[in-house]
C-alpha cells in the first residue's frame, strides 16, 4: 500500500495509507493526546506496545504521562521507520520494529520485554491503522496478544518461585567444579522431548546412534525412556528451577551422562557437580554479567518456559547439521502424558492407595495438564517460530500437529551431511572465582549508573512483585538475604 506525508495547518504533518488518513487533517498532536489522555493507564505500566501508531503522536504523549515506561513499536509498514519523501522523522519508541527487520516478531518481543506478568503491560491499539491495513494489521496485534499470554504463563511461575530460583544461581555457582566451552560441529543432532510418542523413535534413534551417526541432546525427563530403550544421550539439559525438576536429573544421574547442559537457575542435586557442564544465561544483564565477571563460558538462551523449546535453540547452535525433534507431542495420548517410563510415574505410583488408585491418579493428572492450557501456548509459540528456523530442522515421529510443516523422516532415512565431530565437544574451564565474587559483583553493579536501573528492573519482579521499583538499598539487602547462605561468610559489602 502507498503512504504519503500531507502537510497540516499545525505544522505536523498527517499520513494516508491509500485513501485513509491515519492522524487528524488538522492537528495530529492534539489528536493523539487526547486520546491517551482518554485511556488513563496506571502509573505501574512499564511497558507499552503501539500497534502501527503511524507517524508516532502518541510516544512523547506517553513518554510524558508515564516516564519510567518502555515504549515498543509494532509497524505494518517501513514507510514509518524510514518516511520515503518527508522531512519529518517519526516519533520512534525505545524498540522498533518493521517487516524489514530480520528478526520474527515473538523473538523482537522477547528481546524488547523480560517476563513479566501481563498486568505490567498494555497494547495501544490505532484504530485509523486497522482500517487501512485489515489484516495485517491484525496479524500484529494477535502475535502482541500472544505474547503477553506466554510471558504471563512464565510470570506466574516466577511469582511463586522467583526467590528460589535467585538462590539456585548462587547455590550452582558454588557447586560447578568443571564448565564447558561449546565447540560447534556439523554432526547430526537429535532432541529428545518427553511426549509419549519418544516411544516409537527410540528404535530408530538407537539404530542412529550405534552407526555414530548422531549426537542426541535430552531433555532430562526423557533419559528414563531412552535408556530403557538402549540409548545414552551425549548431552542433557535441565531448564527448571523448581525442586521438583531434581526427579529427572537423578535417573539421568544414575546412567552417569557424559554431560549437562543447565540454565544458571535450574534446580540441581548436588551430584551434578561431579559432571561437566555447559552454563546457558537467560539472557539479563545480571545474569551475564555474573557469568562474565566469574570468566564462566555461557550461552544466552531467552527463557522459554518449556525445556524442549530451548533444547531446540541450543541444538541450532551447536551444531550445523540436520536436527531431528522427536517426543514434542505437547499433548497427551489418552491417559499417557509422557513416555514411559517416567520420573514423576513413580511419585504417583507410591501414593496410590486403596483410597487414591493409580488409575485415578494418572486420569486427574491428565486432566490437569491439559486443563493448565500450557500446552497451546507452547504450540502457538512453535508454530510462529517454525518459519524462522533453518531448512535443516526436521521431525521425527508423531510430534504435535504444529511442526507438520517441516520435513517429516520417514523410518529408514538416515541423517545426511555426516561429519565425526561431537557437538559437545568441549574445553573444560574450571572456575577461577569463588562465588562470593559474584555476589561482590551483582551488588557493586546496582550502584552503577549504567548497570543498576537495568538490573533494578530485571530483579524487582523476580525477587519482590512489586509494582513500584524498590530503592537499589531494599534491593541490596533482600540479595544479600537470599545469596549469604550459598557464599562463603555470607556477609558483604556494597
Amino acid at each position: 500500500m502507498r503512504e504519503r506525508l500531507v502537510p497540516t495547518g499545525s505544522g505536523a504533518p498527517t499520513v494516508y495509507a491509500g485513501e485513509q488518513a491515519l492522524h487528524s487533517r488538522y492537528n495530529p498532536r492534539i489528536e493523539a493526546e487526547k486520546y491517551i489522555n482518554a485511556l488513563k493507564f496506571r502509573e505501574t505500566i512499564r511497558f507499552f506496545i503501539l500497534i502501527e501508531p503511524g507517524l508516532g503522536y502518541m510516544v512523547p504523549v506517553l513518554r510524558k504521562n508515564n516516564p519510567l515506561a518502555r515504549i515498543i513499536v509494532l509497524h505494518v509498514s517501513d514507510f514509518f521507520i524510514c518516511p520515503e519523501n518527508g522531512e519529518e522523522e517519526t516519533l520512534e519508541g525505545d524498540a522498533v520494529w518493521g517487516p524489514g527487520k530480520d528478526l520474527p516478531v515473538q523473538r523482537f518481543l522477547e528481546e524488547a520485554i523480560p517476563d513479566i506478568e501481563a498486568r505490567f503491560i498494555a497494547i495501544i491499539e490505532w484504530r485509523p491503522s486497522l482500517s487501512a491495513y485489515g489484516d495485517e494489521y491484525l496479524r500484529l496485534l494477535s502475535e502482541a496478544v500472544d505474547f503477553i499470554k506466554r510471558a504471563d504463563a512464565n510470570t506466574r511461575t516466577v511469582k511463586g518461585f522467583g526467590q528460589r530460583w535467585f538462590k539456585n544461581v548462587f547455590k550452582n555457582l558454588k557447586l560447578f567444579q568443571q564448565v564447558l566451552e561449546p565447540v560447534p560441529s556439523s554432526l547430526p543432532m537429535v532432541i529428545t522431548g518427553a511426549g509419549p510418542s519418544l516411544e516409537e523413535t527410540i528404535p530408530l534413534i538407537r539404530e542412529w546412534k550405534q552407526r555414530e551417526d548422531v549426537g542426541i541432546l535430552a531433555a532430562a525427563s526423557s533419559v528414563e525412556a531412552l535408556d530403557a530403550g538402549g540409548v545414552r544421550p551425549d548431552l542433557v539439559i535441565s531448564t527448571d528451577g523448581g525442586g521438583w525438576a531434581a526427579a529427572h536429573l537423578w535417573g539421568a544421574l544414575r546412567k552417569k551422562p557424559p554431560a549437562l547442559t543447565v540454565t544458571l537457575n535450574a534446580a540441581l542435586p548436588s551430584q551434578c557437580g561431579a559432571l561437566p557442564i555447559l552454563v546457558l544465561s537467560d539472557g539479563s544483564v545480571w545474569q551475564n554479567l555474573i557469568l562474565k565477571c566469574m570468566a564462566i563460558p555461557f550461552v544466552p538462551l531467552p527463557s522459554r518456559g518449556t525445556v524442549t523449546a530451548s533444547a531446540l535453540e541450543l541444538a541450532l547452535i551447536l551444531t550445523q547439521g540436520e536436527v531431528f525433534i522427536t517426543g514434542m507431542d505437547l499433548s497427551h495420548q489418552d491417559l499417557r502424558t509422557h513416555a514411559r517410563p517416567y520420573s514423576f510415574n513413580r511419585l504417583l505410583e507410591i501414593r496410590a492407595s486403596r483410597f487414591h488408585p493409580l488409575y485415578s491418579e494418572t486420569f486427574i493428572r491428565a486432566g490437569a495438564i491439559t486443563d493448565s492450557g500450557a500446552h497451546g501456548i507452547y504450540a502457538a509459540w512453535f508454530g510462529r517460530q517454525l518459519a524462522a528456523y533453518p531448512k535443516r530442522l526436521h521431525t521425527l515421529g508423531n510430534n504435535n500437529p504444529v511442526f507438520n510443516s517441516l520435513h517429516s523422516v520417514g523410518p529408514v532415512k538416515k541423517p545426511t551431511g555426516f561429519t565425526h565431530r561431537s557437538p559437545v565437544s568441549a574445553t573444560g574451564i574450571t572456575p577461577p572465582f569463588p562465588p562470593e565474587h559474584a555476589l561482590k559483583v551483582l551488588l557493586q553493579a546496582l550502584s552503577d549508573p549504567g548497570f543498576g536501573p537495568l538490573i533494578t528492573g530485571e530483579l524487582s519482579p523476580l525477587l519482590l512483585m512489586e509494582e513500584k521499583e524498590p530503592s537499589p538499598r531494599v534491593l541490596k539487602k533482600v540479595i544479600r538475604s537470599l545469596a549469604g547462605p550459598y557464599v562463603l561468610g555470607g556477609r558483604h559489602d556494597g
